[in-house]
C-alpha cells in the first residue's frame, strides 16, 4: 500500500469527524471514506486473524457466522471456506458491506450471503457451528449482547473465534498477563477517539461463558507510532452440551476484579 493511500487512512482514523445519532449510522460516517482501503491498512495492524481461522478445525458441511465481518477478508483468510454449506457475513455498516458483496461477487462465492444487522440481536435461522468476531467486539458498544448473542446462535458443543484488542484488569486472574500503567489507562482513551473500546473484561467473560478450548495472548506493532505495541488475543471456546441444557443465563456485565 503507497504512503499517500496510508495517510488518507490515517485522517479518517485521527482527524476525521464522526457523524451520526445511531451507531450504524457513527459507523458509516467512519469507514465510508476508507472503505476501499481498510483492508490493506488493517492487515498490518489486526495481527492473529489468519492464524486463528486457519486453526480452526471447521467440519465439512458447517455454518459459520462471522460477526462484525466488514469486507469480508475473514473469507480468504479461512481455508474450509469452500466445504461450509453456508457462510454469513453480518455488519451494520453498508459501506464495508459494499466491499463484501465485491469479494464475493470477485471470488463467486455461492456459499457465502451478507447480512445487514446487529451482532447484539441477530438470530440465525437455525443454530450455527461457528462464530467468530475478528477485532469486531472493540466495535461493539453493548459487547455483552453480541456475546451472549453468539452463545444463543450456536449449537451445543458449537465454536466460538475471537481476536481482539484487550487490556488486562490491574490484577488479573491467574495465568493471564497484566499489563502496564501506560497500557491500561492511556491505550484505550486513544482507541476510543475512533469508537474502538478497548475492554478489561472480554477474556473473563469469555471465559465464563465458553469452555476454553484456546487462549494467547500476544502484542501487535502499530503502524507509525513506533516502540509502541497493542495488546491482542485469541479466544477459541466451545458451547457446552451441559450448559446448553441448563440454559445458561445471560449476563449484562462480569463480576469486576479491578
Amino acid at each position: 500500500m503507497s504512503f499517500p493511500r496510508d495517510l488518507k487512512v490515517l485522517w479518517h482514523l485521527a482527524l476525521a469527524p464522526v457523524r451520526g445519532a445511531t451507531h450504524a449510522e457513527r459507523l458509516s460516517s467512519f469507514y465510508a471514506g476508507q472503505a476501499a482501503d481498510y483492508d490493506d491498512f488493517r492487515r498490518r495492524l489486526l495481527q492473529g486473524r489468519e492464524e486463528l481461522l486457519g486453526s480452526l478445525s471447521v467440519a465439512e458441511g458447517s455454518a459459520w457466522l462471522d460477526m462484525g465481518g466488514g469486507t469480508g477478508s475473514n473469507l480468504e483468510q479461512a481455508p474450509w471456506l469452500a466445504g461450509c454449506r453456508s457462510a454469513t457475513v453480518v455488519d451494520l455498516c453498508r459501506p464495508l458491506l459494499e466491499q463484501c458483496r465485491l469479494r464475493i461477487d470477485r471470488h463467486g462465492w455461492s456459499n457465502v450471503s451478507v447480512v445487514e444487522a446487529d451482532a447484539t440481536t441477530y438470530a440465525a435461522p437455525a443454530p450455527v457451528d461457528l462464530v467468530t468476531f475478528s477485532y469486531s467486539l472493540t466495535m461493539i458498544p453493548d459487547w455483552f449482547a453480541a456475546i451472549d448473542r453468539a452463545w444463543h446462535n450456536l449449537r451445543p458443543g458449537g465454536q466460538l473465534a475471537v481476536v481482539d484488542f484487550h487490556v488486562s484488569r490491574k490484577y488479573p486472574g491467574a495465568g493471564l498477563t497484566r499489563h502496564g500503567w501506560l497500557t491500561r489507562s492511556l491505550l484505550p482513551v486513544w482507541f476510543a477517539t475512533d469508537n474502538v473500546h478497548l475492554s478489561r473484561d472480554h477474556i473473563p467473560y469469555l471465559q465464563q461463558r465458553f469452555e476454553t478450548v484456546r487462549l494467547e495472548e500476544r502484542l501487535a506493532p502499530i503502524p507509525y507510532v513506533p516502540f509502541w505495541k497493542a495488546p491482542y488475543y485469541l479466544f477459541v471456546g466451545r458451547k457446552g452440551t451441559v450448559q446448553a441444557a441448563a440454559g445458561l443465563p445471560s449476563a449484562s456485565s462480569p463480576a469486576a476484579a479491578g
